[in-house]
């Protein structure tokens, strides 16, 4: 199984999202997010000057990365103790989508950005992203993934910006190598989740303070470079991974 391949009975594969943030942004904006909102490319997380180019807040935080042998067994491990999880409805601290589209990994991501912490207050009232994220609320995780298969205008925008971008899009059927993993804070508890439809339910990786955000450095200690810091220890050989941030778009 690769690291974008649904988990479960699979009834739908998707063409593979190119790591771009106009194509993301694109696709998002059709769906009903609001135009001031737009995803950013974050050249580094250690050069203060590099990161001074993304606007802040930043509302959600997308890792992209080829899954590595490290990161399998670290994921196993987390995970085989944890219960699945059943959350529904307005006491979620995050809304989690569990993946059951293959190749769809990259819409996740960008599901969960946009469901959870201050971007989903600019999802236009009304709009097909408004009308899945209410329909999905109070469903349980697996009603939840059947409602994503059966949303026609999300099958329709994933696949007109999957056709887009800077390369030639890949065939549904393809195995692809590069996983999505998305950062947000929680509005209700202040905490950073890492949300991944491939896991068991969403993952609490600790508070942050009130004024900061995914891409502030305790949230990048918590999420991006514990992720990196595994791998290195590891031995893993070359880190490729990239990042892309959701907010406010350039005056």
């Amino acid at each position: 199984m690769t690291e974008c391949q649904a988990q479960g009975r699979k009834r739908k594969r998707f063409i593979p999202l190119e790591n771009n943030p106009e194509v993301m942004t694109k696709l998002l904006h059709r769906l009903g997010l609001s135009p001031g909102l737009q995803f950013h490319d974050v050249w580094s997380i250690d050069d203060p000057d590099l990161l001074a180019f993304v606007p802040r807040p930043a509302y959600a935080l997308l890792l992209v990365f080829p899954v590595s042998d490290t990161y399998e067994k670290f994921r196993h491990e987390e995970d085989k103790a944890k219960e699945v999880y059943t959350g529904s409805g307005d006491g979620e601290d995050v809304i989690w989508y569990k993946q059951t589209i293959g190749n769809a990994c990259g819409l996740i991501g960008l599901l969960h950005g946009v469901s959870n912490g201050p971007a989903r207050s600019q999802v236009q009232q009304g709009s097909d992203l408004d009308t899945l994220i209410q329909k999905a609320i109070p469903l349980k995780p697996m009603d939840r993934a059947e409602l994503l298969e059966d949303t026609d205008a999300l099958e329709s925008a994933h696949q007109e910006a999957a056709s887009t971008g800077d390369t030639a899009a890949p065939n549904a059927d393809d195995s692809i190598d590069l996983h999505y993993v998305c950062f947000v804070k929680s509005e209700k508890t202040g905490h950073l989740y890492e949300l991944d439809g491939r896991r068991k339910g969403p993952l609490d990786r600790g508070s942050l303070q009130p004024d900061e955000d995914v891409l502030s450095d305790a949230a990048l200690e918590k999420g991006v470079r514990a992720f990196l810091k595994r791998e290195e220890a590891a031995g893993g050989g070359e880190l490729r991974f990239s990042l892309i941030v959701l907010a406010e778009g350039f005056d």
